[in-house]
């Protein structure tokens, strides 16, 4: 990547020679040029927000910013690209969504999330640490920056207006105003599930802000929760790509001898699943982690996996997620154990599962979606 401070190497983490996506797009570059050209340069406490592979904290690593991130991989890119661009360890201090801010923000920069609740909470969980004068830019490609995107600045922050557009990417700029009340903040959201989803039907459901869905059940795990496997009799279950952990926790419901891992690399969505198991007074053992899918889970321990992979990165369309997954569950499955998936009928992973695992069974579909079975052998 190009920047008015030198050229710094970046990757995406797992790193694939055979993946052709970049570290990072025209909106981290035209916020840095803004930043470059800026009078008087930056100076204090400088976070920046939603980072996605550590492209703009590797560029600014001279004014030892904070990156905050719900992404585990974002997080563990961020390091490697640090550590590869030859930046002291220190230098950038690494937060997650669920740490507290620092106390005083000085220059807020925001790469503008896919989500608008996570773009909420985050914005009225930074406020209190913003005072008058606080450089507040936020970047984004054109196509995520919304009227409601800005609207959310204006109300939370101060008066916002944007840059015009270049390479497809804009900038937000935002005034920040004393405010003697803030809005409250509505996240996490809790609600009831429906009567018509197995075990978990009339549940508590408590969704963080950034995850999938996060003010309804989507129709994939609706389908899904309505052809899960029964009568186990214990065993090892990974909820993989767990979301806010309604299939987990249906699983546990079900089969209270069973030992429930619910994963997934958004810290928002695990700290969902926990909040949802113990909203629901499930007995039972369970084990909630944050990171890249099934590694570091050991080889041959796990009985049961069930998947509703995403298919998206950001906001390329990529199966890259889902073979990791697959294999990831081939590789911890024990003997005679099974992977199941649920996903829309054309994305074509019974192709895939077949490929792996030498075989795969429909269990159920409809015209939109499909629950596979794959069995290791």
């Amino acid at each position: 990547m190009t920047t008015p401070w030198g050229e710094p190497v970046l990757t995406r983490f797992p790193e694939d020679p055979r993946d052709r996506l970049r570290a990072w797009d025209a909106s981290d570059e035209y916020l840095l040029r803004h930043l470059a050209d800026r009078r008087p340069p930056l100076s204090g406490t400088v976070v920046v927000v939603g980072d996605r592979w550590g492209a703009l904290v590797t560029a600014l690593a001279a004014h030892r910013p904070t990156q905050i991130t719900d992404s585990w991989l974002g997080q563990e890119a961020t390091r490697a690209n640090l550590a590869c661009n030859g930046v002291e360890p220190g230098t950038v201090r690494l937060l997650t969504t669920r740490d507290d801010p620092p106390e005083r923000i000085d220059v807020l920069l925001v790469r503008v999330p896919k989500s608008l609740a996570l773009l909420e909470d985050q914005l009225l969980r930074l406020a209190p640490s913003v005072h008058a004068d606080t450089v507040v830019v936020g970047t984004g490609m054109v196509k995520e920056i919304h009227t409601s995107t800005l609207a959310l600045f204006e109300r939370i922050l101060g008066p916002t207006r944007t840059s015009l557009a270049e390479r497809k990417a804009r900038l937000i700029f935002c005034t920040p105003e004393p405010a003697p009340e803030r809005p409250a903040n509505p996240w996490p959201y809790r609600y009831t599930l429906p009567e018509d989803v197995g075990p978990v039907s009339g549940r508590t459901v408590v969704n963080h802000a950034g995850v999938f869905c996060a003010d309804r059940l989507d129709i994939g795990t609706r389908f899904f929760l309505r052809h899960l496997p029964a009568g186990r009799g214990g065993g090892r279950v990974v909820d993989l790509g767990c979301g806010n952990g309604v299939v987990g926790t249906a699983m546990a419901l079900a089969d209270p001898e069973a030992e429930v891992l619910f994963v997934d690399e958004s810290f928002q969505a695990v700290a969902s699943a926990q909040d949802t198991y113990r909203a629901n007074d499930v007995s039972g053992q369970a084990e909630f982690r944050v990171g890249d899918g099934l590694a570091g889970v050991p080889a041959g321990s796990v009985d049961l996996v069930l998947n509703n992979p995403p298919f998206h990165s950001h906001q390329a369309t990529t199966d890259a997620t889902a073979w990791r997954m697959f294999t990831g569950a081939r590789r911890t499955l024990r003997p005679g154990g099974e992977l199941w998936v649920v996903g829309n009928r054309h994305l074509g992973y019974h192709v895939k599962l077949r490929r792996l695992f030498g075989n795969s069974e429909v269990v159920a579909s409809d015209p939109k979606f499909v629950v596979l079975r794959a069995v290791r052998r």
